[in-house]
Parts: structure tokens; C-alpha cells; sequence
């Protein structure tokens, strides 16, 4: 079966020819009419822009540093004798030092003292005690706790010690290492600071009186000691556990020697090992060597001794005293400044001035050889 085709002359070519050309005509006329206006100029962007990718950059903060506590520290106070009158005027009785001790996070001193203006004295050679204004004093001079784990706690016996459980019970500061009952008596103090747990125990290792009567049980009032040291171990091991920064103030060691006993050293060791991470004492009435446990993957850091820091009486081993502040960052000591200051006529710290302050702490910092401390952690 074949196909016609049509064959178009020359007109048929002129005819088709006129009408591409009028169909062209109408077109460009078109165009002009409906032809959009010219488009805004666009700024260039560089290859590789956010803008051209199609997402934006992030942006990106600089990670905040991890937050510090600072916890001052200073030795042993009692209101008696030429201290005694200090009290007259409790919001000055620790004097200008209370500057520094304001000026950490927490303060604590050690205080050595019955509170309490009745009782029997114990028999043994030193009695303190001193009216609930002390602890006024203290809480005027920016001490936020104070210990009263220690050998003169109970001078003055069962009602002396009835008074002190009162007066602690109102008190303006935090009060530890004494209560109606072992329980109470070696609960720490608790704060959090900045996101920052932090657990103060205390306790007492001279072996006196006082250690042997009046250690604290489950049902008798007195002192935390370490002759209940399986409590006082498991405290710090609890809260250490819990996540908290652990210190511990101890009274120990032996009146006038400028050297741990190694009964101190192994108690430090102890603690370490349970979770504490700084330990800080007094009661041989001078300065001892401070720094950092020699012991491997050990950060702890231990203060052996404050020395006298609220003086009763002029006789003295040494009048040398101060403030030890310590920098607590991610659970651990990170530095430490001694602010020191020598004992006056009244019994009060005087921080010192002058070209003396670089000689003294020197000497501090002198006292960690026979400690067997290390100036930085071991690890």
C-alpha cells in the first residue's frame, strides 16, 4: 500500500514563508510587553559560603573553666586567759586577719574550749573554757565552722559538756566533733558551693582524758576520736563515694615537735586512701610541714599543723601562725597560700607586712622535708 504525498509549489512556499515571518512579528511584540523587570544585584558570596551551601555556620562558646572553692584554715583559739578579754567587743576579737578568713568560701579554726561558765574541772593540767560569746567572735571574724574535736572539749565535765551541747545548738556558725552521741558527734559538715559538694569531718588523736572518757558512743554525748576510727574512716569513704570534696580536721600530733609521729602519717594515709582530699590538723602549738601525700595516683593534700592562732598565754613554742587557704578544682587541692601573722601581746594573729612575708612563708614551705610532703601531687 503506497503513501500520496502532496507535493507544494512555489506559492505554497511563499504563503508558509509569509506566515513564519508574521507569526515572528507577533512575538517579539509579545516579549517586549510582557518581559519582567531586571533583577536586584546580588552581592557575591565567597565559594563555600553558608549561603551558597544552603546551611548556617554554628557557632561555637568557649567552654566555661571548671568552678574553684577556696577553704581557709587556721589552728587553735581559746578565749582565756589574756584572750579572754578580747570578747568585750566579740565583732573585733580576732582582729584584721579576719579579712582573709571572710574572704574564702569557708573558714574553719579548731576550738579549743569548753563552752560553758559552770562544772567540775576534769582532773588533768590545762582547763579552757569560755561564754557562748566565742562563738559570736568567731562567727564576726567570717568562720563559718568550727571544730571542737579535741582534748579540752570536756574540761569541765558531764555539765560543762551539757552546756557546750546547748550552745553549739544555737550558735551563729557551724559546729563539729562534739554531740549527744557518736552519730552527731562525727556527722561532717555539709555545704554546696558552685555545684560543688563539700564534706568537713573532725576528729581527735591525743590520746588523754578526754580521748579515753569522752569519745562519743551510740548512746553517750562527747567528741568524735579516733579511738572510733572505723567510723570516722567510713565517713569520709561514704561521702568521698557520694561525690563530695573531703576534709578532714584532725587534733593530733605532740606538743613542741615540728615533725609528724608516724602514728599522724599513717592516719593521713588512711583517710587518703578512703577518699579524703585534704587533711588538715593542730595541737602541737607550732607549724608543721605542709603539701601532698607521697604516694602515687595519691592527689591529697595535708596540712600536719596550724600552730596557735588565738593565744591564751605568752609562753609559746612558737608565736608564728596564719591562714592557710586551699583551691579546690575538680575534687582536688590545686594550690595553696599561706597568709601569715605572728601572735601580739593580746593573744591575737597579726597578719604580716612587708619584706617578712616572702621569709615566712619560705619557712613554711621548709617544713614539708622532715613531713615527707611533696610540693605537687605524685601522680
Amino acid at each position: 500500500m503506497s503513501v500520496h504525498r502532496k507535493r507544494r509549489g512555489p506559492r505554497g512556499y511563499r504563503l508558509v514563508l509569509a506566515s513564519v515571518a508574521a507569526l515572528a512579528s507577533i512575538a517579539f511584540l509579545v516579549s517586549l510587553i510582557v518581559r519582567p523587570a531586571s533583577p536586584e544585584p546580588v552581592a557575591e558570596q565567597p565559594i563555600g559560603s553558608a549561603e551558597e551551601s544552603g546551611s548556617a555556620t554554628p557557632t561555637t562558646s568557649p567552654t566555661p573553666p571548671p568552678p574553684t572553692v577556696t577553704l581557709a584554715f587556721a589552728g587553735d583559739v581559746h578565749f582565756t586567759g589574756r584572750t579572754e578579754g578580747l570578747l568585750a567587743d566579740p565583732a573585733t576579737a580576732v582582729g584584721p586577719i579576719s579579712q582573709t578568713l571572710s574572704a574564702a568560701d569557708i573558714a574553719m579554726v579548731n576550738l579549743e574550749s569548753a563552752i560553758t561558765e559552770r562544772g567540775v574541772e576534769e582532773p588533768k593540767q590545762f582547763h579552757f573554757r569560755a561564754p557562748p560569746a566565742a562563738l559570736d567572735a568567731l562567727a564576726a571574724a567570717g568562720i563559718d565552722v568550727a571544730t571542737m574535736a579535741n582534748n579540752h572539749a570536756v574540761d569541765y565535765g558531764r555539765v560543762g559538756l551539757e552546756d557546750t551541747l546547748a550552745a553549739v545548738g544555737t550558735a551563729p556558725l557551724a559546729v563539729i566533733g562534739v554531740g549527744p552521741d557518736a552519730a552527731t558527734a562525727f556527722a561532717p559538715f555539709r555545704t554546696v558551693i558552685s555545684g560543688m559538694g563539700i564534706s568537713i569531718f573532725s576528729a581527735s588523736q591525743v590520746p588523754d582524758r578526754t580521748y579515753q572518757r569522752w569519745t562519743a558512743t551510740d548512746t553517750s554525748p562527747g567528741i568524735a576520736s579516733t579511738a572510733d576510727q572505723e567510723r570516722l574512716v567510713a565517713g569520709v569513704n561514704s561521702a568521698s563515694l557520694a561525690g563530695d570534696v573531703v576534709i578532714v580536721y584532725l587534733h593530733w600530733g605532740i606538743e613542741g615537735e615540728p615533725c609528724p609521729t608516724p602514728e599522724m602519717s599513717t592516719l593521713a594515709t588512711e583517710l587518703a586512701a578512703a577518699g579524703a582530699d585534704a587533711i588538715v590538723g593542730t595541737h602541737a602549738h607550732l607549724m608543721l610541714g605542709a603539701g601532698y601525700l607521697d604516694q602515687p595516683g595519691s592527689t591529697a593534700y595535708v596540712a600536719y599543723g596550724l600552730g596557735n592562732f588565738l593565744w591564751w598565754r605568752s609562753q609559746a613554742f612558737s608565736d608564728d601562725t596564719g591562714v592557710l587557704t586551699l583551691t579546690v578544682q575538680n575534687g582536688s587541692v590545686v594550690s595553696s597560700v599561706l597568709t601569715p601573722a605572728l601572735l601580739d601581746e593580746t593573744g591575737r594573729p597579726q597578719p604580716v607586712i612587708g619584706p617578712q612575708v616572702p621569709e615566712k612563708v619560705a619557712a613554711f614551705e621548709a617544713l614539708s622535708g622532715c613531713a615527707g610532703l611533696l610540693p605537687t601531687p605524685a601522680v
